[in-house]
């Protein structure tokens, strides 16, 4: 598999910065005193919201700012071709996958240049924190003056002229040191612009607050309709709940374990409690937290023998890096993600940057699923076509949705696309190889795989004090994650490699015989400017899965 990013990003050769440079005769803020240094600036680093925004002032030279430094990766030649022999089925070298320090080690960034960019930020002042373990991130703290002359920008407050929102950012790309810019991918923390969004959505209003709330679920599926509708009955009860697995929850806001006691106590399961991990500073805000308790409970009803983490991160872009960069050090065998943006709306440093993440989780066997969106073939929303980021990146395993009828003790009956479910075609990433028997198109389509998500058919809830019925394709990516850690417990059991890298696994086995047994194909529906057909389709990717049948096609 060699899916690469598209030149508008501006990724060159190892050799060469990894972003594109602009080169000026300036003298930039040098990194010993007295020395007159050519200057570069980070071009893409720049938030797309500045240009739709009103400026209304000047960050406070005091204000304390945190700040994530994007590293190139070395040898990005040979990190692909790992990557093609690693993913693929023929190889000898399939499922071989690499551990962090061993990534660290042939891919990650040489410890000279960590030195030498820490020397450049603490000459500016910074406190330089932590390093990641894979060597590709440095996180830096200091006052907005001393971030200001680090980066060379100027870094101003503004009112968004869409929804009205305040922000700051930085007014223009980060400058830095030609030597120092030249091994810099990106610069993130020069803005706090909330910039993703979350994709449940809820079928009607929650029961309104009573001493009984708790003790009346709402229609949608539970623990024993999911398994079965799923064909996971047989599974669990054979033992295989997931147990030896973790599956990491990436999270922009916090959530309340009350609500989840609530779920487990109402449906007799007995999960181990989960555990939060903060990147990034973590979080304390809970406006979100209906997607992170819908992500804990769909993962407990299908796995509930599995570990639980959810790493929680500010919604910014320093967030973003810091919880991709946490979830690939920490090398989580699964992850599912239900938070993104349209494609453009991500500064396509950013892009770079967490691409170099999913890369790294990838070539270490990592599961990572991220939900393709609820608003259909339109993510940006602006009439036209496009897909959502991260699950447009094609080390991800985009989730769209589907609609599911079940029939007697909640078996599957039928699944239709759901009108939501994002899908299309990337306007930045190549079609991998994996894709390509399906994908003739120059760009990677979206999604991958489906499963319910229609808010009519969702889950039943507990979340913020009381019962709903909640859906969108956020529903999808953790019922996938918990599959997968389903799977992983009986490979184990049986002596047999973990799910790994998904889309290998999944595209592989949907192009063999197994697949009208192991799928669940979505012929019917569309999401605006695509429709669901036989096989594979941008609106639900391969189906959703059956899985009794994936299971014994790929363990026996």
């Amino acid at each position: 598999m060699k899916p690469r990013i598209r030149p508008v990003i501006g990724l060159l050769a190892a050799t060469a910065p990894l972003l594109a440079l602009t080169v000026t005769p300036a003298v930039a803020q040098p990194a010993t005193a007295g020395a007159a240094h050519v200057s570069a600036a980070l071009r893409g680093d720049v938030l797309p919201a500045v240009g739709h925004s009103v400026r209304t002032g000047q960050v406070a030279t005091d204000q304390r700012i945190t700040v994530a430094v994007s590293l190139a990766q070395r040898d990005t030649a040979g990190l692909d071709a790992f990557l093609a022999r690693v993913t693929d089925p023929q190889s000898p070298d399939y499922q071989h996958y690499l551990t962090v320090d061993q990534f660290a080690q042939r891919f990650g960034a040489a410890p000279e240049t960590v030195s030498k960019v820490s020397d450049y930020l603490r000459s500016q002042g910074l406190q330089v924190g932590a390093v990641t373990a894979n060597r590709l991130t440095v996180q830096a703290t200091g006052t907005a003056a001393q971030v200001q002359k680090a980066f060379g920008t100027s870094l101003a407050t503004y009112r968004d002229g869409h929804d009205g929102r305040t922000f700051f950012a930085n007014t223009s790309a980060p400058v830095l040191p030609a030597d120092i810019a030249s091994v810099v991918t990106d610069v993130s923390g020069l803005n706090n612009y909330a910039k993703y969004t979350h994709f449940s959505s809820r079928a009607a209003t929650p029961d309104a607050a009573s001493p009984d709330a708790a003790a009346k679920a709402p229609t949608g599926l539970n623990p024993t309709t999911a398994r079965a509708a799923y064909n996971l009955t047989s599974s669990i009860n054979a033992g295989y709940t997931g147990k030896g697995s973790t599956v990491a929850l990436l999270e922009f806001s916090a959530f309340q374990q009350s609500n989840i006691a609530t779920y487990d106590n109402y449906f007799k399961l007995k999960p181990s409690t989960p555990t939060v991990v903060n990147a990034g500073g973590g979080t304390s805000d809970l406006s979100g937290q209906d997607e992170v308790e819908l992500d804990i409970e769909v993962v407990q009803a299908l796995a509930p023998g599995a570990t639980i983490k959810v790493y929680e991160a500010p919604n910014s872009d320093a967030g973003e890096t810091a919880v991709y960069a946490q979830l690939v050090s920490d090398d989580v065998p699964v992850v599912s993600i239900s938070w993104g943006t349209y494609e453009a709306g991500e500064t396509p440093s950013n892009r770079v940057a967490v691409d170099a993440d999913l890369k790294e989780a990838a070539a270490q066997g990592q599961s990572v699923y991220a939900a393709s969106g609820d608003s259909g073939s339109d993510d940006a929303g602006n009439g036209g076509t496009s897909v959502d980021f991260p699950a447009a990146d094609p080390y991800v395993t985009g989730t769209g949705g589907t609609t599911l009828k079940t029939g007697s003790g909640g078996t599957w009956s039928s699944e239709a696309a759901w009108s939501g479910s994002g899908g299309g075609v990337s306007s930045y990433f190549d079609t991998p190889s994996y894709q390509s028997p399906v994908n003739h198109g120059t760009y990677r389509t979206v999604p991958d795989v489906a499963a319910a998500a229609d808010p009519a058919t969702g889950w039943a809830i507990y979340t913020q004090g009381s019962w709903a019925e909640i859906g969108g394709t956020s529903a999808a990516a953790p019922n996938w994650a918990a599959f997968t850690a389903v799977y992983d417990s009986e490979a184990k059991a049986k002596g047999k490699p973990s799910f790994g890298f998904a889309n290998s696994r999944i595209y592989s086995l949907a192009e063999s015989s197994a697949y009208n047994s192991a799928f669940h194909d979505v012929k019917t529906g569309n999401n605006g400017a695509y429709k669901a057909g036989t096989g594979y389709d941008e609106v639900t990717g391969w189906g959703s899965y059956n899985g009794g049948n994936f299971l014994k096609a790929e363990l026996g």
